[in-house]
């Protein structure tokens, strides 16, 4: 039937007036899918950063794990210098191992910042859900 507006022939959405409500239903099945496939696509970007920051983080302790070790053998090496001599070689170690901790402690810092939790939540996505969820309420009205 050529005036029938059911016709899969008819090119182009109707006005909205004319729609029925299973039309309307899958419409909106349809851009839910697709809105759940964006944020998941966004939450898996989302994380890909986080944990490379944690990888950082991670990396970050490890080093100033080792070089605060390495500043604490110093130490060792400069009270040992220290009680042995009482001359200036001792002293000399111990700037340098204070420094060498220095830097461990701040390594650490930035390692322990880097693990914050809430440096890890993906806001972005977060967000973007909560925008969501706006949206399908007020389509759903």
């Amino acid at each position: 039937m050529a005036g029938d507006t059911d016709d899969p022939e008819v090119i182009g959405p109707r006005p909205k007036a004319e729609r029925s409500i299973a039309n309307l239903l899958a419409d909106l099945a349809g851009e839910t899918m697709l809105l759940i496939h964006q944020e998941l696509a966004l939450l898996k970007a989302e994380l890909h950063e986080k944990f490379g920051r944690l990888g950082q983080g991670a990396t970050a302790l490890g080093a100033g794990a080792l070089i605060a070790f390495s500043g604490w053998l110093v130490l060792l090496a400069a009270a040992v210098l220290g009680l042995a001599t009482i001359v200036d070689p001792w002293l000399a170690a111990l700037i340098i191992g204070l420094v060498v901790l220095a830097i461990g402690v701040a390594l650490l810092l930035i390692g322990k910042s880097r693990l914050d939790a809430r440096s890890l939540l993906p806001q972005r996505t977060l967000r973007s859900l909560r925008e969501d969820e706006a949206w399908l309420r007020e389509r759903l009205r």
